[in-house]
């Protein structure tokens, strides 16, 4: 058994106007994603999150869609899923946002470590859709090894704004000295292939000074970004041992780069159903399956895979090698490729539609409790996302 550690429970969340991870859920009566274009919203969850004692509220985010099927944007505005984005750094204190210039990033986050005191994360990841791309006036994505190439040049340079502008000490508010000493502010240098900057740092050093790194990306050049970067890792996994293992791949990674392999912590998905009593919980998940919006994640899983699955027999098992190496979102072909045996597109829609196909423990909170305890002592994770309906 995995020795004692601290838990982290997160909520993850999406800063859409309906459902994010339960697509056509907005149909639940009492159903509030319709509202999350309110401050309300946020408001109710930050208390929700506090009574709960959840750790953080972490934030999903992409720009442009996933446009990978003919009339995808049909179908996914009339599902509700991950549409009528807004901004979550307007609202709450989480995004990833690698498209911003690495100097205003720099200063965004900055800005928002002052204004929590030093309670915000940031989830690096680098976009994977095309039309993500068409959004931000390119023709195509960035190929997967150049856009990490980029990103580690990316963080170096954030890394000099944040810890070698300023010194400690900076800040003086004294006569006759003045407000700041200029002798502990240094102009940064940055010359790479991809970012290049010459400024002072534009923020005096915040309570973190660099926010606590997420990553999310399952790809050999994820995990070889998160080895060197992450300190928590939002990771996929059907079962315990299937984390286990990615556990240990990715804190030798971490050690290979002349860092502990306990720096890194690991979240998988998880969306439970809870009810009183099992009959509730079951009950529950009965009426939200009768809600799914296949069609809908149907739409989602193929602009993941970037292989339009509406093009193959809705009920007939679908051939897995249909879909190929260098998909959108790596992680996603890997974890549908470990299905014991192919399911439908008709399925496989329905199984996206319904919380992305995670770990969905469905019983009473002893019985979830039970579920958290084993993915925890042999998975050697740190904590769980649990995905909002």
């Amino acid at each position: 058994m995995a020795p004692k550690k601290q838990i982290h429970i997160n909520f993850f969340e999406m800063a859409c106007t309906g459902n994010h991870m339960a697509v056509g859920l907005w149909q639940n009566e009492g159903d509030n994603s319709r509202t999350k274009d309110t401050i309300d919203y946020y408001m109710w969850m930050a208390k929700l999150a506090d009574k709960g004692k959840i750790s953080c509220i972490f934030f999903a985010d992409t720009y442009g869609g996933t446009y990978a099927i003919r009339d995808i944007y049909l179908i996914t505005y009339r599902s509700g899923g991950s549409v009528g984005q807004t901004d979550p750094t307007i609202l709450v204190s989480a995004m990833a946002a690698v498209s911003k210039n690495p100097f205003i990033l720099a200063r965004t986050w900055s800005t928002l470590d002052h204004a929590t005191q030093g309670r915000i994360a940031w989830n690096v990841v680098t976009s994977y859709s095309n039309a993500s791309a068409k959004a931000m006036g390119k023709d195509s994505i960035t190929p997967k090894h150049l856009r990490y190439e980029e990103a580690h040049e990316y963080m170096g340079l954030c890394y000099s704004l944040w810890e070698g502008s300023w010194e400690d000490g900076a800040q003086t508010w004294k006569r006759p000295e003045g407000a700041y000493d200029p002798n502990k502010i240094h102009k940064i240098f940055f010359n790479g292939r991809h970012h290049k900057t010459t400024a002072y740092g534009a923020t005096h050093p915040s309570p973190q000074r660099t926010p606590v790194i997420f990553q999310a990306g399952g790809s050999p050049q994820g995990k070889i970004f998160a080895a060197k970067h992450a300190e928590a890792i939002f990771c996929g996994g059907q079962s315990p041992e299937d984390i286990a293992a990615l556990v240990r791949e990715m804190r030798q990674m971490a050690e290979d780069q002349d860092r502990p392999g306990t720096d890194l912590n690991f979240f998988p998905l998880m969306t439970p159903i809870v009810g009183r009593t099992v009959e509730e919980a079951q009950a529950k998940y009965g009426k939200y399956k009768t809600m799914v919006d296949w069609e809908g994640g149907l739409a989602k899983l193929s602009g993941y895979l970037n292989l339009d699955l509406s093009k193959y027999p809705l009920d007939e098992p679908l051939d897995y090698n249909e879909i190929k190496d260098g998909v959108a979102i790596e992680g996603v072909g890997t974890s549908v490729k470990k299905d014991p045996k192919p399911l439908t597109p008709r399925q496989l829609g329905e199984r996206m539609a319904f919380c992305g196909g995670g770990n969905l423990p469905i019983g009473t909170p002893d019985m979830i409790a039970d579920v958290m305890e084993e993915w925890i002592n042999v998975g050697d994770i740190d904590g769980f996302n649990v995905a909002c309906k």
